[in-house]
């Protein structure tokens, strides 16, 4: 792998990711934080002593940089891995815009792998910017691959390649813990994702409806000793611009296009049962609204490539900003969260989050609701 010239688009914790696997097998990698339109220089050393991004920017350490134009003209593999924090309709000009700043200056014989997911059929228009933007056309001129990163640092077993054409140098840079990359056509790629992503939400929607009608407290705890009880909201969120991706990408109303709008009404109608519970809640201990201070804490990744948890979270906020005044967000547990002359409900969207919740908070006088399918809720 020494000297393989790679340039990663995006200061994102997954692009950030494999490019420090890619650094520790001795490639030349340059990632490129867009917010500070530098690229920086992520020696193996770097890699090793900062694991994510969050401890690169708060220790700061002093790091080569280069035009990224410069980078970028030098690489001989491009990843595509930007934060995209843009919704609905503003997220396709978002990734077109920077998909344009990241591949101007690509050289001929250079080859691109576009790191997120894009639905069936996605590639095409990719493929369609990328030659319009550079001027070479794909398979002769440049090379392009479809390797959608996961949210959590998953990794995809499969490459999706121009006419499934394998790049050994590209596999053998990609590959961890001795697990071989294989190379199938793009649209087999897009179709495995899909898959994948279906598969996740179907699963998650059919507990969250099922979960509906454990109304009674004997069913309900007849049901706490499912696995699904440590399924909170953050898992529910993850993907789910996969899914979006997925649904935007399909014309029609057939049988797909309901798994994808039914997996995204299932969540849509947790999120209303979750604030239908915080409100029975003040109900039965007679609480006023006046009174409660609501603190959702869900400890996000600043710099995932997705948005879809941020987009949550302000979701969440708005809809509980009818009914109480006082809402707050905390990306953390910390002790302030129980000193108030209100009464605190704490929202513990995550399982992590309600772990942390559960130590900090014993002996202290607030109510807490897990998000899970069952919408726990402990006093």
């Amino acid at each position: 792998m020494g000297g393989t010239k790679v340039v990663v688009y995006g200061l994102s914790t997954e692009g950030y990711s494999i490019a420090c696997q890619m650094a520790i097998k001795g490639a030349d990698v340059f990632i490129i934080d867009e917010s500070a339109h530098m690229a920086i220089s992520l020696k193996s050393e770097i890699a090793k002593t900062y694991p994510n991004v969050a401890s690169l920017k708060e220790d700061e350490p002093l790091l080569g940089v280069e035009p990224i134009d410069v980078a970028i003209s030098h690489s001989e593999y491009l990843f595509f891995a930007p934060r995209i924090r843009k919704t609905g309709q503003e997220t396709k000009m978002e990734i077109h815009s920077k998909f344009k700043d990241a591949t101007s200056a690509i050289k001929q014989g250079g080859s691109v792998i576009y790191n997120l997911p894009t639905g069936i059929g996605g590639n095409n228009e990719t493929i369609s910017l990328l030659e319009h933007v550079t001027g070479l056309e794909v398979g002769k001129g440049i090379s392009y691959f479809y390797y959608p990163l996961g949210t959590k640092n998953q990794t995809p077993e499969i490459i999706g390649s121009f006419n499934g054409k394998a790049d050994e140098k590209l596999a053998k840079l990609l590959e961890i813990d001795k697990k071989e990359k294989k190379f199938v056509t793009i649209s087999s790629s897009e179709l495995l994702h899909a898959i994948k992503i279906l598969s996740q939400f179907s699963g998650f929607s059919s507990i969250l409806e099922v979960c509906k009608f454990a109304q009674d407290d004997k069913t309900r705890n007849d049901l706490m000793f499912a696995e699904f009880k440590n399924f909170f909201l953050d898992d529910m969120t993850n993907g789910l611009y996969d899914l979006r991706s997925l649904g935007t990408s399909l014309e029609g109303a057939g049988a797909m296009m309901y798994l994808v709008n039914g997996s995204i009404k299932g969540i849509e109608g947790y999120i209303k049962r979750l604030i239908d519970e915080i409100r029975s809640t003040l109900k039965k201990n007679e609480l006023k609204a006046s009174r409660i201070r609501v603190a959702l804490v869900w400890t996000q990744d600043a710099y995932e490539m997705r948005g879809d948890k941020v987009d949550m979270l302000n979701s969440l906020v708005i809809k509980l900003r009818d009914y109480i005044g006082d809402v707050e967000i905390h990306q953390s547990p910390s002790f302030d969260l129980f000193h108030s002359d209100k009464t605190t409900i704490v929202v513990a969207c995550s399982k992590s989050d309600y772990e942390k919740i559960s130590k900090t908070g014993k002996g202290t006088d607030l109510i807490t609701i897990k998000t899970n399918p069952l919408c726990e809720i402990l006093q």
